[in-house]
Parts: C-alpha cells; sequence; structure tokens
C-alpha cells in the first residue's frame, strides 16, 4: 500500500520537481556560496510547512516527523554546489551563471530531494519517526561541506541511525539505479609540488640546475610508489594533471609547478603513501642539485557502504522498481565528500541511472555538456521516499 502512495505522490510532485530541476540548474552557484539556492529550497519548505534549521552558513535541515510513534531517525542528503565550467548545452534550462554549472548533477540531487520532502510530509499519517533532510553545501571545494555540516551538529539532535545519498551516473540508463556495499569510492588527497632550480639560458644547461628535468624525474619515480609499494590487490591511483615551467624554448625556468591527486581504499596505506612520496621527490631533488617542496592538503576519507543498510535499500529499490532496473556497481575511483558521513554512521549511497543515448546524455559529469535524461526524476524522489519509510519499518 505504501508503495502506490508514495508512487501517486512522486507522480503529483513530478512536473514541479522538473521545475525545481530547471531552476537550480539555470541559477548555478560555487560551493560555499549557494545562497539563492539555499533560500530557494527554504522557499520550497516553508511552503509545506517542514521545519528547518541553517547550517555551514547555506546548509539546510529540515525535519518530518511521522504520526505514529518511534524514535527511528534516518537522514537523506542532497547537494546543492556547482562548478567552475562553462556551459555549451543549448537548452532552455542552461546555465544563466558565467562560468558556473551544474556538471555534476547537484541541482537533480538537490531537486529530487525537494520531492521525497514533499512527498514524506503528505504522507506522516502513514509512518513513525523522523527523517531528516540535508541540502548540504560545498561537496566540490575542500574541506567538503559535509565535514562543516557533521562539526556543527547535523548527526545531532536528533541523531539519525541511518543515512542515505542518491547521486547521477549518467553511464546507467535513466530508470535504473546502482549500489554496491562495502567500501565504494576513494579517498583523495591533493598534491602541490614545487621544484626548485636554478634557471638560465638554454644552451648552457651545465650552468643550471634544470627543474623541468628533475620534475620528470619526480613524476615518473613516483608511480613506483603505486607499482612498487602497494599491495597489488589494493586499487590506488597517482596522477599529475597540471605542470607548470614558465621558460621558453631556449629557458630553462627557476622552478616547475607540478598538481596532482592521490587515491586510495585504505587509510593506513594512503598515511604511508604520501610519507613515501615525499620523501622520494624530496631526496630526487637534492640529488639533481634541486629542491623541492611537497605540500598535501587532504582531502575527503574513503566511502563505505554500511552492508545491511545497503542491503535493505537495494531491496526497496527492488520492490519498488524491478529487479531487471537494479544493477551492481564496481569500485568507483572517484571521492565524495558523502564519505565522511559514512565514517561515523550507517550510510547508502546510490547511483540514480541519468543516460541515453538517443537523448544525447551519457557525457561524463565534469564535462560542460554534461546533462540528464529527466525521465530519472520520475523515480528519484519516490525511491527515496520508499527507501527511507522501509528503514523505519513501514
Amino acid at each position: 500500500m505504501i508503495k502506490e502512495l508514495i508512487k501517486q505522490k512522486a507522480a503529483e510532485i513530478f512536473d514541479q520537481v522538473l521545475a525545481f530541476r530547471r531552476h537550480i540548474h539555470a541559477n548555478p552557484e560555487l560551493s560555499f556560496k549557494e545562497f539563492q539556492t539555499s533560500l530557494y529550497i527554504q522557499d520550497k519548505l516553508t511552503s509545506w510547512g517542514i521545519p528547518f534549521t541553517i547550517l555551514a552558513n547555506t546548509g539546510v535541515v529540515g525535519i518530518i516527523k511521522g504520526d505514529l510513534p518511534s524514535d527511528q531517525v534516518i537522514a537523506l542528503r542532497a547537494d546543492m554546489d556547482a562548478l567552475p565550467i562553462q556551459e555549451t548545452n543549448d537548452k532552455s534550462y542552461k546555465s544563466l551563471n558565467n562560468g558556473v554549472m551544474h556538471a555534476c548533477g547537484h541541482d537533480v540531487h538537490s531537486s529530487s530531494l525537494l520531492g521525497t520532502a514533499f512527498i514524506l510530509s503528505e504522507l506522516k499519517a502513514h509512518f513513525g519517526g523522523t527523517v531528516k533532510l540535508i541540502f548540504q553545501p560545498g561537496e566540490e571545494l575542500l574541506p567538503g561541506g559535509a565535514s562543516m555540516m557533521i562539526a556543527e551538529g547535523v548527526l545531532e539532535n536528533p541523531k539519525p541511525q541511518h543515512i542515505v545519498g542518491q547521486h547521477v551516473m549518467p553511464f546507467i540508463d535513466a530508470g535504473k539505479v546502482g549500489f554496491r556495499s562495502g567500501i565504494y569510492m576513494a579517498s583523495t588527497d591533493e598534491l602541490y609540488v614545487t621544484v626548485f632550480g636554478k634557471g638560465g639560458h638554454g644552451a648552457q644547461p651545465h650552468q643550471n640546475i634544470d627543474p623541468v628535468v628533475i620534475a620528470s624525474h619526480i613524476i615518473i619515480a613516483l608511480q613506483q610508489i603505486v607499482s612498487r609499494n602497494a599491495d597489488p590487490r589494493l586499487p590506488s591511483v597517482l596522477s599529475f594533471g597540471k605542470v607548470t615551467a614558465n621558460g621558453a624554448t631556449n629557458i630553462i625556468p627557476g622552478e616547475v609547478k607540478l598538481e596532482g591527486t592521490f587515491r586510495t581504499l585504505n587509510e593506513e596505506w594512503r598515511l604511508e603513501a604520501k610519507r613515501l612520496m615525499k620523501k622520494m621527490a624530496e631526496g630526487i631533488a637534492e640529488s639533481m642539485g634541486g629542491s623541492c617542496e611537497f605540500t598535501i592538503c587532504k582531502g575527503y576519507p574513503f566511502l563505505i557502504n554500511e552492508p545491511v543498510l545497503t542491503a535493505s535499500a537495494r531491496n526497496a529499490a527492488v520492490e519498488y522498481l524491478g529487479e531487471d532496473n537494479v544493477v551492481d556497481l564496481d569500485i568507483w575511483m572517484a571521492a565524495e565528500d558523502f564519505a565522511y558521513y559514512s565514517q561515523v554512521t550507517d550510510a547508502c549511497f546510490y547511483r540514480l541511472g541519468t543516460g541515453n543515448v538517443a537523448k544525447g546524455t551519457t557525457n561524463s559529469v565534469h564535462t560542460p555538456n554534461f546533462d540528464i535524461d529527466e525521465d530519472a526524476l520520475q523515480i528519484s524522489t519516490g525511491l527515496m521516499a520508499y527507501i527511507a519509510l522501509k528503514q523505519l519499518g513501514v
């Protein structure tokens, strides 16, 4: 019975959720600057009589209490921030803010959670317990809005026993969702390396200390940290995506800057790998006559989906969508600050399929032409409501 009621309410709110998504998509805001998005969400919650508080300046935490007696609490999370990307899609709802775009689907997450909030507020007579609605800022930027929300008490008063989040996935067809139990997403650390040498004329290398050559050796050598120091059964990724050497064809610069990322799925190895990288880079630079400044900005921890909760959520998805529309996921070496929640309470982070080859919505997230098959919004609201109520014992 509750499934049919949820589907009825999801159909009732669909046009509004579509409008929510398009409004948020057209008005993206960068991490920790989601002021108008936050006000927009607050306005919708107010219109439905859902009380809320503000955390981390722009974060919104709504509370829905069921009418039946229960002390169970579940949290549902969506993120709100956009990315510094110029959108190339030519759609009526394309970004109106130059150089800013919802290229990671956070507009989908927020609009979907608004739809879920409406459904749950309409069905309070059918469940007991409390649902926390977490609209979180700053997922895309360190230190991550999740860490700030937790520090300000988002997981207290009342304390949820479980937290659930969903994220778009263009490589899964719209209409389907994906789950993985256990460790799912990687930790991430940002690496900033400056190699110092002695610049000079390119025709006189013997009079210089070439930081370009030193940096090249460091980049290649650091790959041994992964290939020869890591347990081969443990996924690890070390990538440098930015190299800046402001010389010229005949000018050896005085310094070279490198920027990269390190990702893995084990906290002990994560710490040891960073120690080894720093030691190796500094040693190579010194042995070649230069020096090296190796800075590591600690990022998000690895994300773990608690097995019992994840199994329960997956079973709920099968009941709601049918077995054929629920797929199993592999490890994903991207990172997510939802991982902070998963480190302190039972968590489940699943994927919402948004891909459709015919509609051209299979481009990766974090690209200027990312978009979704909006038919995915037909299930994103109701499924999360169903997962929440099943977890509350309905």
